[in-house]
């Protein structure tokens, strides 16, 4: 029997990745695509790519008669959701906003859905919230480090999204005359994911207080996240390659390169790459991710996979855009 999904919010950016995926999921049949402003209206007329995959219409209306609840909606709308509509005890609920992501906000029964750092506790959660597309890039780069009390100093962070990062609302950053050909740096210093970072590597490493020194910027494309990063760490290359790859062994979409890296070895898929080089008494960290899939869309159907006892990579074996 298949799994019943229902997606919230799923005429934007996050929802019609949910919707690609799931279309061709072999095990799940969607229910449902909630989304007042375009109910009645085919899902191929928002996310046109789709037309000839799907039949689809967006509805007004909340079924219960589902297994799991994707949340594609806006901060804040999320929680806004949950307390306006009574949801059947026995649907999991995976939020893609950052309403739930920390523990202050969350409580006990929400999970922080980074497969890397809490595979086993997703595999028996309820309801899972769903990391943010940067801070997945970074934890990615970081938790090995973590996991063996390495981070004694500052970690220095530059990272550059994609446009479809600031999501499908217009705004002038957004606007293609803005982006094209340029560059910029926004919220430096002081990110809302710098939060939910510190709280996955404290969980690693309960002493950890160095101050992560977040530069994002704003890219002239579409889709993706690469991240570079570095620290002092005294450990020798080698060591430092092999606590790497020791830490991702068994991760079914994360792994190590020993050559460098590059933005479309991982667009369009749920991989995430990372490589790392030794510079004196610094370590050099390039973390790469689409930001859509795993560090979106992607990641919240590998959650799914894992609540359902599924294989991990059922129905993300994607194919990046190498050229």
């Amino acid at each position: 029997m298949k799994i019943k999904a229902g997606i919230v919010g799923g005429a934007g950016y996050t929802g019609g990745e949910m919707l690609r995926i799931l279309i061709n999921h072999p095990a799940v049949d969607i229910s449902f695509v909630l989304s007042n402003s375009n109910a009645g209206n085919l899902v191929s007329d928002v996310h046109t790519d789709l037309l000839g995959d799907t039949d689809l219409r967006f509805s007004a209306e909340l079924s219960q008669d589902i297994d799991v609840l994707f949340l594609c909606v806006g901060h804040g709308d999320a929680k806004k959701f949950l307390l306006a509509n009574e949801i059947n005890p026995t649907i999991k609920i995976i939020d893609l906003s950052q309403d739930f992501r920390l523990k202050e906000h969350a409580g006990t029964a929400w999970v922080y859905g980074l497969p890397e750092l809490n595979r086993e506790k997703i595999r028996k959660a309820k309801y899972i919230a769903n990391p943010g597309c940067f801070a997945t890039c970074i934890q990615l780069a970081l938790l090995p480090l973590a996991a063996k009390g390495l981070l004694k100093g500052e970690v220095h962070i530059n990272a550059t999204t994609g446009s479809t990062g600031a999501g499908q609302s217009l705004a002038t950053t957004s606007h293609f005359s803005w982006r094209n050909n340029n560059l910029s740096v926004y919220k430096a210093f002081e990110h809302q994911h710098l939060n939910e970072i510190g709280e996955s590597l404290r969980q690693l490493d309960g002493a950890f207080n160095s101050s992560l020194n977040f530069i994002p910027q704003r890219g002239d494309f579409t889709r993706g996240i690469l991240a570079a990063i570095y620290t002092d760490c005294d450990l020798p290359a080698e060591e430092i390659e092999q606590l790497y790859e020791d830490y991702y062994a068994g991760h079914a979409f994360t792994h190590v390169s020993k050559k460098n890296i590059d933005l479309k070895q991982v667009v369009n898929t749920n991989k995430a790459l990372v490589h790392v080089e030794k510079h004196g008494n610094k370590i050099f960290i390039v973390s790469i991710i689409d930001n859509l899939l795993k560090g979106a869309s992607g990641q919240a159907v590998q959650n799914m996979n894992l609540l359902f006892g599924l294989e991990e990579r059922q129905g993300l074996a994607l194919k990046a855009a190498a050229f």
